[in-house]
């Protein structure tokens, strides 16, 4: 879709919003008059107002929305640069309103954290949580269950940053091997049978990468409050491999300060007994199993090599062996419906699990659903499926404790992190919200320094197994800038 910008050069919230109506357009910014299906975008600044106003051209109809915000409530820099986006932003979603467009459950709303917006409104508007969740309703269009579950999530990452100590940070450390693929994959992961052996030599260059970031830790003066072992699927590993690496982090890494210690498990059919034994004997309180969906129609769709059976025999081997677990649920999947959704649902709750995590079907560069062009439930029926979930899983003692959004999710919706009280899992939180800084390790790590005044520094690492090996030396030494980081902010 043509994009023009007059009075202003905001292509990234005129993107934003336009991926959120229009996910199937793309932006083009092309020269001379407005022509063609379009979007025009105007932004005032008055003497006493700053009012931005589209103008959407639909197979030649032209449609048009307005918003105005006071100068003196405009605020100056970053504060009035995010207002005038919004701006911007909503007189493109009242256009496409006025267009006949399906209003959207999160209305203008369009960023990742809308548990961090929502702090935001506390922060700079004074509001407190009943005004903020109101807010989100009236100003900004959002549905009144949605608003309360961004404001459940706020509360939790509230509590949550009152428990933290001001040098408290999280660690994360990537095994980055799973034992296939599946269909809706777009993270960094390597087919295990094909790269099993390069496990060995992965596992030596992280020692030596989490040698470097303990080093930063120590001179840092920061302490580690939840440690988290994701990818891929770490219990990938044998069990042997898992006792090698959890006992270098308890080695190399002061963990006196840690509040959790997770594994992803999520795969059923690398749990075994054997496993989950050195898991809980060398402190790791949690774990996640994550089927999502007992449908074994919907398994074999999205390229699981384990059927709903294998799942209720990791969640009673899990049981067993005493972990906190959680299970992993995503709506939207190919051959699932709002029926058998509800069955899964059901029985993942029955199964009592202390977190279950409800997704929406993302479709991500990379994935085979989207080279594919696999057939899908409509946005309506996902819709019905997190409606269910929101309606069973508070009946059944789970409260929201964060959530997120990403791009190109069926219906636009979100994915919810559900709790029973006292099992929040602080890592998640404080990543969603950015309360602290992650260190992360591994392929495919990002580490995000946090610092004062939202400043963010952020360290990737190479994606795949083989180039992160080739090249540990320069992220051993990239550790090393991280206590200067920390001393200009403190200073």
């Amino acid at each position: 879709m043509n994009i023009y910008l007059i009075g202003n050069d905001d292509k990234y919230g005129a993107e934003q919003m336009l991926l959120t109506l229009y996910p199937t357009e793309r932006p083009v910014y092309p020269e001379g008059p407005a022509e063609g299906d379009s979007v025009t975008l105007r932004l005032f600044r008055g003497e006493r107002f700053v009012a931005a106003a589209c103008r959407l051209s639909l197979g030649g109809k032209a449609f048009r929305g307005q918003a105005r915000q006071s100068l003196a409530r405009l605020g100056a820099g970053p504060d009035a640069v995010r207002r005038e986006r919004h701006l911007l932003k909503l007189a493109f979603y009242r256009a496409a309103l006025s267009a006949g467009h399906e209003k959207p459950v999160w209305g203008c709303l369009t960023g990742v954290r809308p548990a961090k917006f929502f702090a935001g409104l506390m922060d700079r508007d004074g509001l407190n949580f009943e005004e903020a969740e109101r807010a989100l309703v009236r100003r900004y269009g959002v549905e009144p269950d949605r608003a309360a579950l961004c404001a459940a999530a706020a509360r939790a990452a509230q509590a949550a940053r009152e428990s933290l100590s001001p040098e408290d940070i999280c660690l994360y450390i990537g095994i980055p091997y799973c034992p296939t693929r599946c269909a809706y994959c777009s993270f960094v992961s390597v087919d295990a049978p094909r790269m099993l052996q390069t496990i060995p030599a992965y596992l030596a260059a992280l020692r030596r990468e989490m040698e470097a970031a303990a080093a930063a830790v120590r001179e840092s003066g920061r302490r580690i409050a939840a440690v988290y072992i994701g990818g891929g699927t770490p219990t990938t590993l044998s069990p042997e491999e898992l006792r090698e690496l959890i006992t270098a982090v308890r080695r190399i890494f002061d963990l006196s300060g840690c509040r959790e210690f997770t594994v992803e498990a999520g795969r059923p059919d690398t749990i075994t007994g054997e496993k989950l034994a050195v898991l809980r004997q060398l402190g790791v309180d949690r774990v996640s199993v994550n089927p999502q969906s007992m449908s074994d129609a919907v398994l074999a769709a999205i390229g699981r090599r384990h059927s709903a059976q294998e799942v209720r025999r990791a969640v009673e081997m899990v049981k067993e062996a005493g972990l906190a677990f959680n299970m992993d649920l995503i709506a939207g999947l190919p051959g699932d419906s709002p029926e058998s959704f509800r069955e899964t649902m059901e029985e993942v709750i029955a199964m009592g699990p202390e977190n279950i995590t409800v997704h929406t079907l993302a479709l991500k560069k990379g994935s085979r659903f989207l080279t594919e062009g696999t057939a899908l439930p409509s946005g309506e029926a996902v819709g019905q499926m997190l409606s269910f979930a929101g309606e069973a899983l508070p009946r059944a003692g789970y409260g929201p404790y964060y959530m997120y959004r990403q791009k190109f999710m069926s219906g636009s919706f979100e994915n919810v992190g559900w709790s029973r009280p006292g099992f929040e899992n602080l890592y998640n939180i404080c990543i969603m919200e950015e309360l602290c800084s992650i260190l992360a390790l591994g392929a495919g790590g990002s580490t995000k320094l946090v610092g004062a005044g939202g400043l963010v520094r952020r360290q990737v690492n190479p994606k795949y197994p083989r180039e992160y090996m080739e090249r540990i030396e320069d992220l051993c030494a990239a550790k090393g800038s991280i206590p200067g980081f920390f001393q200009n902010k403190e200073e």
